[in-house]
């Protein structure tokens, strides 16, 4: 395994494996017994970086989530789990009313739903202190200001690590840390987006915005990230939730364009030419990119984890590297 540094102040930074493993179907597509037996091979290979939110699988069982956390928690005290395994949630995203879904609304990042938020997560998780927490989505419905000093007040309070965000647009990432900044508050460390190899048409409604997909690494984000190369970001479904290999998985209108095709091809060619997985290739070119992305990879069984796992170790040569990159 190899490990990177998230978080910049030397109070809270942590060292976390390149690979993230994603715990969303966790207690409740995935069984108990396969989701500690994926957990364990996880930590097992070195990894140490495993993500969760407290919305987790509300849409599977009609619930408001939460069970992921609560799985993780009996894994963490089944195994005695201690500080070496960082565990990140997310908050605000939660349906408003249980059984239902985003289209009812949600909670938001308000103060009041931040603070008891943040203590359930903790609960379920059996922890004292958050390791890294998210601000799942955007809410346009509260000032950034309330939001910001909200979360540097549990990150004071000791009960929360590191901050991130995800799904929000890059220019609401940096006015909210530029407040957090000017209040001498902690502010957004690790941006949490979707990215991939194919590119995703960004001109479609997102889940909360009618001006495109918020959720998405576009050009704005990467330049972001390329002015703040201090920013750790995670890439989430980079394998497109088995888009890349099965048939059954078609990638749907997002991928409907001249470009996912020349990528296809450049994809299984480096892959041919490595002998490794099209998911492999995809997990290591996002690995050792010019901004190196930690994917975020789900798994439903330990093979499937072992495949993602085997990618940390595929160097891409920078020939390899330029035929992805080249690729329109």
């Amino acid at each position: 395994m190899r490990y990177r540094t998230i978080g910049t102040d030397p109070a809270t930074r942590r060292e976390v494996s390149v690979l993230s493993l994603g715990a969303m179907l966790m207690g409740t597509l995935t069984d108990e017994a396969t989701s500690f037996a994926i957990l364990d091979r996880y930590v097992e290979a070195g990894g140490t970086f495993i993500d969760t939110s407290d919305n987790y699988a509300f849409w599977v069982d009609g619930t408001r989530g939460g069970e992921s956390e609560q799985l993780l928690g009996r894994w963490r005290r089944s195994r005695g789990i201690g500080d070496g395994i960082v565990i990140a949630t997310k908050l605000g995203a939660r349906p408003k009313a249980p059984g239902t879904d985003f289209s009812q609304g949600i909670v938001g990042l308000s103060a009041e739903v931040i603070r008891e938020s943040a203590e359930r997560s903790r609960e379920r998780l059996g922890v004292e202190k958050l390791d890294l927490l998210y601000a799942h989505v955007q809410d346009q419905d509260v000032p950034l200001a309330e939001t910001v000093e909200a979360f540097g007040e549990l990150v004071a309070e000791g009960t929360v690590g590191l901050l991130g965000v995800s799904n929000h647009w890059a220019w609401q990432v940096e006015r909210a840390r530029a407040i957090a900044a000017a209040a001498g508050l902690p502010g957004y460390e690790v941006l949490q987006y979707h990215h991939t190899y194919l590119r995703r048409r960004t001109d479609s409604p997102g889940l909360f915005s009618p001006d495109g997909q918020e959720g998405v690494a576009a050009g704005d984000l990467l330049g972001y990230l390329r002015a703040e190369p201090a920013l750790v970001p995670v890439a989430y479904s980079p394998l497109l939730s088995g888009g890349y290999v099965r048939a059954d998985k078609p990638l749907g209108p997002d991928f409907d364009h001249p470009g996912t095709r020349a990528r296809q091809a450049a994809l299984r060619a480096v892959a041919e030419e490595t002998g490794a997985t099209v998911n492999q290739v995809v997990l290591a070119w996002l690995i050792g990119g010019e901004i190196p992305f930690v994917p975020l990879v789900g798994a439903s069984s330990v093979a499937q984890l072992d495949e993602s796992l085997a990618a940390v170790d595929l160097e891409l040569t920078a020939e390899q590297r330029a035929v992805l990159d080249a690729a329109h």
